[in-house]
């Protein structure tokens, strides 16, 4: 898994819209990159509606929030239109992305091994340097967890 205080791996992926993202479009602003599971799953929709209901707080920080699955555009679009989402939404169909952070790997439900993403959240500096990550995040809490960092970060 990318460590804190290394430089956040670049990406280019397809957004809901079907535009290509990359890390360096966010190049001078602070970044929420959160990886998640699944579009329109319980915990992925707490998580998505807390940043979404949030989402002033974080423009006032001058911070961006783009979420990462292995979802793809089609469903990426219909989730962020569903809870109307205010960011972006990436497909990593190929989770090469996942791979890149170290967020996809094993998993157990129900007694059932699979690959996966790990719920994980990587605050990035303006200048693309990995501060602060989050690991086995609870979605209920979680953006309250990041806003709290981000003021912590900016304080210093």
């Amino acid at each position: 898994m990318i460590k804190e205080n290394t430089q956040a791996p670049d990406f280019a992926l397809l957004n809901q819209e079907g535009k290509s993202v990359s890390l360096k479009d966010f190049s001078g602003k602070a970044l929420i990159l959160y990886f998640y599971p699944k579009d329109d799953t319980p915990g992925c929709t707490t998580e998505a509606c807390s940043f979404r209901d949030d989402y002033s707080v974080y423009q006032g920080m001058n911070v961006d929030i783009v979420g990462i699955s292995p979802d793809d555009v089609d469903s990426h679009g219909k989730f962020a239109e569903k809870y109307d989402l205010p960011f972006e939404l990436l497909s990593d169909d190929g989770h090469q992305v996942c791979e890149a952070y170290g967020v996809w790997g094993k998993k157990k439900n129900f007694g059932k091994e699979y690959f996966g993403v790990n719920r994980t959240t990587f605050l990035i500096d303006a200048d693309g340097m990995v501060r602060k990550v989050f690991k086995g995040v609870k979605p209920a809490s979680h953006s309250q967890e990041v806003i709290e960092a981000v003021r912590a970060l900016s304080d210093m």
